[in-house]
């Protein structure tokens, strides 16, 4: 228990640092400028602790809930002394005012590399992708325990397809049949539906070779089974003989390209995770109500402290740093969103002004003034309240029936 309560804690720290940063990569951001930065505190509510440096007042507050940084004239409705309005944010070039409201997702994404860099390093980063590399060929074993799903050992007399054939360690499968088969899953449902002579196409050292395999049918456990089960039942299916790839490990230069690699895979399914949000909120209100809950359904910075608590329970530090950056990518992708009161809404401000005054040049007329954001009000009252109901929903699903890890 102190472990796993340990384990929350630390990733809720990981959460407050990742926050601390994100304000800090605004402030880091307008001081380069020379815009008058006023406050940068960690946490809202009562002020708890605070010191000035230069004209900066640096504070931690009572709620450890977020945090902000107080740029003078974020917006020309701002209230600016006379001594600030020189320096108000405002004033300054589109271009800069844009790199201050990026710069805290920037950070973010910063840090979700510099996690992945470390994890690539020191235990290696998953196959998410699920890339059909192989890691070692033995026996396809002639049948498995229906109840424990473990495989019948290998005898002298059990096929070996895969290997027999020529497929070594490190090959990527690529295609069977002249189907494309881009993940381990592909390989191993299509591999399952056939028998006799095939050929599979796999890349070995950069280049694409065609093997034939003689496939052998096995007894397996039905798809639909479950571990534990006493009714589960064997199927005939083909196999040949392979594992995948579960970890890829990295030299400390090479690991730089692969952090890379890995970031754009998980920038891809942050958005694919992004544009599915909105389908599973039903699965979460279910959850509430005491049904199931989808491992796949969204979780609030409570549910993923409770996962990353698991995960130091159960010794799975790569789960823990894992969840952590893709924490900060999904973070990061979701303040770009172009909606008020998100960094993305005030980005997408800018841009519009930025074209209206190059319309208005076009047609001989000064630029305009800045936005007025109080005719933007009620739209950003109502992303707040529904950004806040899902909020409260995630947060409730979260404490009455969270998504657990190995329980």
């Amino acid at each position: 228990m102190l472990t796993w309560l340990f384990g929350v804690v630390l990733f809720a720290l990981g959460i407050c640092a990742s926050v601390a940063l994100h304000e800090a990569g605004h402030m880091w951001a307008a001081k380069a400028f020379g815009m008058k930065v006023r406050r940068y505190f960690i946490g809202f509510g009562p002020k708890i602790w605070s010191f000035r440096r230069g004209e900066t007042e640096y504070g931690l507050k009572a709620i450890p809930a977020g945090g902000f940084c107080d740029i003078a004239g974020m917006t020309a409705l701002d209230e600016v002394t006379p001594e600030e309005a020189p320096r108000a944010m405002w004033r300054y070039p589109t271009w800069k005012r844009f790199v201050v409201m990026v710069a805290g997702s920037v950070t973010h994404f910063i840090l979700g590399f510099i996690i992945l860099y470390l994890l690539a390093v020191s235990m290696g980063l998953p196959n998410v992708a699920g890339t059909p590399v192989i890691s070692g060929t033995d026996c396809a074993a002639a049948t498995q325990d229906p109840k424990t799903f473990d495989y019948a050992e290998c005898g002298p007399g059990d096929p070996a397809p895969a290997r027999d054939a020529g497929l070594r360690e490190g090959d990527e499968i690529v295609s069977i049949d002249g189907k494309a088969t881009p993940t381990w899953t592909d390989v191993v449902a299509r591999v399952q539906k056939l028998s006799g002579e095939h050929d599979f196409v796999v890349v070995r050292d950069g280049v694409e070779r065609t093997i034939t395999i003689d496939i052998p049918t096995v007894k397996r456990v039905a798809p639909d089974s479950t571990v534990g089960a006493d009714d589960n039942k064997l199927v005939e299916v083909g196999a040949i003989g392979v594992t995948s790839t579960p970890i890829y490990h990295y030299t400390a230069a090479s690991a730089v390209g692969g952090s890379v690699e890995f970031t754009g895979e998980m920038f891809v399914r942050v958005w694919q995770g992004l544009l599915a949000f909105p389908e599973k909120i039903p699965k979460v209100i279910e959850a509430i109500g005491g049904g199931e809950r989808d491992p796949d359904t969204p979780v609030s910075v409570v549910g993923a402290s409770i996962i990353g608590g698991d995960a130091v329970e159960a010794g799975v530090w790569e789960l823990f740093l894992l969840l952590l950056a893709t924490l900060n990518f999904f973070v990061g992708v979701f303040n770009l969103l172009p909606l008020l009161p998100l960094d993305g809404g005030h980005i997408a401000v800018l841009f519009y002004e930025r074209i209206r005054d190059w319309l208005r040049k076009l047609r001989g007329k000064p630029a305009g003034g800045p936005v007025d954001y109080t005719k933007l009000s009620a739209v950003t009252m109502v992303f707040i309240v529904i950004g806040g109901a899902v909020m409260l929903l995630t947060i409730t699903a979260d404490i009455v029936n969270p998504i657990r890890i190995g329980q």
